[in-house]
């Protein structure tokens, strides 16, 4: 507590019981000189006096308590930590993400995840507030960079893509516990290959920033508003600069500035919009000399500290969980991927063993059963691919309850109708009774084995829409004309081609001239 408030803190409390005293002394004066007269009204003259007495103990043990919280809630404002809730679950995140990150075979992007997941691990203990300046190359970004911190960092007035790398820079705010770190990005919306790197990189660094600066010259056009909501939606918090403000008349200014608070409202505050002159213009003086007018930033370092003081430890918890969660996200994105594609190649194969097994089994009851084996044994696999061990009789059953699903929905009647009517386009009529079970078996299993994908992504749950929804959506998916053309000149040589050689050797035998042992052996 400041001397002075102490000093009048004494004197207040002094004044206050010598009152006090005074007025309990001339209370009890007056006690005594009626007492003798009317003993009633003494009597209440003397509850009137313990009743103050009690009410001044009161206010003073109120005063204190209320005085020694205001020091403890000031300790505590001291010494503020990054919120425990924010961090554990970003710790939890990191664990899941290095569980997932060993399913993952390709060892490039494994260890490219692995490296971004003890980079974020170091920064939960990290004591700098990450702040970062984004915007195009010609909006100023360099110049206000060089106004924060007093010093040159970078060229001034520079063409645009001078900015090659991230450049990062320290800065000490007043009041301020953390120390800050400034970096200055590549421009956005730059011509040409490299310039499209750089925006990446410029990007890649907008979404690691605890607070973003970002920095327009004038009113937002779409290509500065779309990254600019982009951020502000993934939860980056954000100050909208208007700089080059020397430019401008004050009318002007105010018009352009009411245009940039209509254009971000809902998503950025108006009071996050601040007004500067990272870098003014020459002045020429009626003497003739260059007058270099002094950067006019302070509205910006007033509310940058502001922020930082009142949010600062939020903001940098709430970075690390964001960080952690968009690199679970991307971990998980690439082990589904990867799963998908061992997954299809589980399909693909039992597509054409459930052909197969149809074209050789010529009784409709054994077809039936021999189908449901071969997806209990599909369902079984890809169940494996995605970490959920089943036995046969629980494949078997999910199976059959599929197969109840596509006869349900008319899409085995439906099969047929398409694929007769491919074949027939491709295929010898005397060969189509035999070819269409074989190759309307393959297609229902595809069917059937995409369909338990989706089931298996979602955790062994068919989703709101229930299995219909998810049966229904993959056979349009699989009934494109273009997909249809392929899967049927494949069947061809899978299914009808191996039929056609049987027949031919069919053929052959029964031409052939009677062979003694044969028939020695009937």
């Amino acid at each position: 507590m400041p001397l002075s408030r102490l000093l009048t803190l004494i004197v207040g409390i002094t004044l206050i019981l010598g009152l006090m005293l005074w007025l309990i002394n001339s209370l009890y004066r007056l006690y005594w000189q009626i007492s003798f007269t009317s003993p009633l009204l003494a009597s209440l003259l003397l509850l009137l006096l313990i009743a103050l007495l009690g009410i001044l103990i009161g206010a003073f043990v109120y005063y204190l308590g209320l005085f020694g919280r205001s020091r403890k809630s000031s300790r505590r404002r001291l010494t503020p930590k990054v919120p425990v809730v924010k961090t554990e679950a970003a710790s939890h995140t990191l664990q899941a993400v290095r569980k997932q990150v060993t399913q993952i075979q390709d060892e490039v992007s494994r260890q490219a995840l692995l490296e971004r997941s003890r980079e974020i691990e170091a920064n939960l203990a990290r004591g700098e507030l990450l702040v970062v300046v984004f915007g195009t190359g010609s909006a100023g970004k360099t110049s206000l960079v060089n106004a924060l911190i007093g010093r040159m960092v970078g060229r001034v007035d520079a063409p645009m893509g001078t900015t090659e790398v991230g450049e990062t820079y320290t800065l000490k705010l007043k009041g301020l516990n953390r120390q800050i770190l400034i970096t200055d990005t590549p421009g956005i919306l730059e011509a040409g290959v490299a310039g499209t790197e750089r925006e990446q990189l410029a990007r890649q660094l907008a979404t690691e920033a605890d607070l973003l600066l970002f920095v327009v010259d004038n009113d937002l056009r779409s290509s500065e508003y779309n990254p600019l909501r982009t951020l502000a939606e993934i939860g980056k918090r954000s100050l909208l600069i208007l700089n080059k403000t020397d430019l401008y008349t004050e009318e002007d200014q105010e018009v352009i500035l009411a245009r940039l608070r209509e254009r971000v409202r809902g998503f950025i505050a108006t009071s996050d919009i601040v007004a500067i002159a990272a870098n003014p213009q020459s002045v020429v003086l009626e003497s003739g000399e260059n007058f270099q007018p002094d950067p006019d930033v302070m509205p910006l370092i007033r509310r940058m500290a502001a922020v930082l003081r009142a949010e600062g430890e939020d903001l940098v918890a709430d970075n690390i969980l964001l960080q952690s969660q968009r690199l679970g996200d991307e971990a998980r994105g690439l082990l589904d991927a990867q799963r998908r594609r061992q997954a299809e190649k589980v399909v693909e194969r039992f597509q054409w063993i459930s052909a197969g097994v149809i074209a050789v089994t010529p009784l409709p009851l054994m077809d039936l059963l021999a189908t449901a084996a071969v997806n209990a044994q599909m369902v079984v696999e890809i169940g494996r691919i995605y970490g959920c061990e089943l036995n046969m009789d629980r494949g078997k059953e999910l199976a059959l309850s599929l197969g109840k699903t596509l006869a349900s929905l008319g899409i085995v009647k439906g099969a047929i109708e398409l694929l007769s009517t491919a074949l027939r386009l491709n295929v010898a009529t005397y060969l189509i009774g035999k070819a269409i079970q074989g190759v309307t078996a393959a297609y229902l299993t595809r069917i059937a084995g995409k369909s338990f994908i989706e089931y298996f992504r979602q955790d062994q749950d068919w989703g709101d829409g229930g299995i219909t929804e998810v049966v229904q959506r993959q056979f349009q998916l699989n009934r494109k004309e273009e997909f249809v053309k392929a899967f049927v000149q494949e069947a061809i040589a899978r299914v009808v081609k191996p039929l056609t050689d049987n027949s031919s050797v069919e053929s052959a035998d029964e031409d052939a001239p009677d062979n003694p042992q044969r028939d020695e052996w009937h």
